[in-house]
């Protein structure tokens, strides 16, 4: 038995000598491709700190959006956001409560390592009670809304400790993958120059 371990290994040092540091890595990661995870909570957090947000619409109409929930659209790769919304202003003389809800893709940016939020839909925006003219207006503003709120927002920024063995594999980030726990991007050899 121990005569098989030492073959293996030294067969597998040999292999790893004879191809290269790269060949044998490429030669590995054809079984297992390395990933980096964000977790649920990780993106809740971050997307947090860019909220609470307020605008006013066409100057008559205040609008606060409160940090979004989202949630994992694994079955469409996407992220799912509901906010609470509240509409208020000299017009409308009180303040009416809403939801907000849209979805998003999401894309990677190189020159400052993070995950951004990008496609963004807007699938309702709603107030109970709101008179039909206030009502109308924030409609044709919902997709701006949704745009000033979440397009382009970073969701996770990785750390140059988070890309150095990667990047010493040469390997950089490619696609990101929506699960029901978070995110997973995958990495692709980098181009050779």
């Amino acid at each position: 038995m121990k005569r098989r371990l030492l073959l293996a290994a030294s067969l597998a040092t040999s292999t790893r000598l004879a191809l290269g540091g790269a060949a044998y890595f490429a030669l590995f990661a054809t079984h297992s491709q390395p990933s980096y995870t964000v977790t649920t909570a990780q993106l809740q957090d971050a997307i947090a700190k860019r909220f609470p947000l307020r605008k006013r619409a066409e100057g008559i109409l205040d609008i606060t959006v409160q940090a979004p929930q989202l949630r994992m659209l694994t079955a469409q790769n996407r992220l799912g956001a509901v906010m609470a919304v509240e509409a208020g202003g000299p017009v409308l003389r009180r303040a009416y409560p809403g939801t907000f809800d849209l979805d998003f893709a999401l894309r990677y940016e190189a020159s400052d390592m993070t995950i951004r939020a990008h496609e963004l839909r807007v699938n309702a925006l709603q107030f109970d009670g709101l008179p039909p003219q206030a009502s109308m207006l924030l409609g044709s503003y919902g997709p701006q809304l949704a745009e000033q709120a979440l397009q382009g927002a970073v969701l996770h920024t990785l750390k140059p400790q988070d890309l150095a063995l990667p990047d010493s594999m040469g390997v950089q980030p490619s696609t990101i993958t929506v699960t029901d726990k978070g995110l997973v991007i995958a990495f692709v050899n980098k181009p050779v120059s």
